[in-house]
């Protein structure tokens, strides 16, 4: 996986408030049907990880995982982020494609 590439990307569509981060805004995002793709690190905290993966199946959120919380937060120009959610299609789709 290129991580500039998903990264920039990821980075576009924060600075196109088409993201929002943080463990629960992204769950409020996911129950209300807005969220298109959601990204967690792998190092988030074990409960975090089960209550974004659980709330993800679920509502059948496409979920991927990146390397650490650093990496996502340096992604949108933030420190440190657990999880991001992706409120737009188009961006969803194609970073998708850049972290499968």
């Amino acid at each position: 996986m290129k991580n500039d590439q998903w990264m920039s990307l990821l980075g576009l569509a924060a600075r196109a408030r088409k993201m929002i981060s943080g463990e629960e805004l992204v769950v409020k995002e996911i129950r209300n049907g807005k969220a298109k793709l959601v990204i967690l690190a792998q190092d988030a905290s074990h409960n975090t990880e089960k209550k974004i993966t659980d709330k993800c199946k679920f509502y059948k959120v496409p979920l991927f995982k990146v390397e650490d919380r650093y990496l996502l937060g340096q992604a949108i120009g933030k420190d440190a982020r657990v999880t991001v959610a992706v409120l737009d299609e188009g961006f969803a789709k194609k970073l998708q494609t850049l972290l499968d």
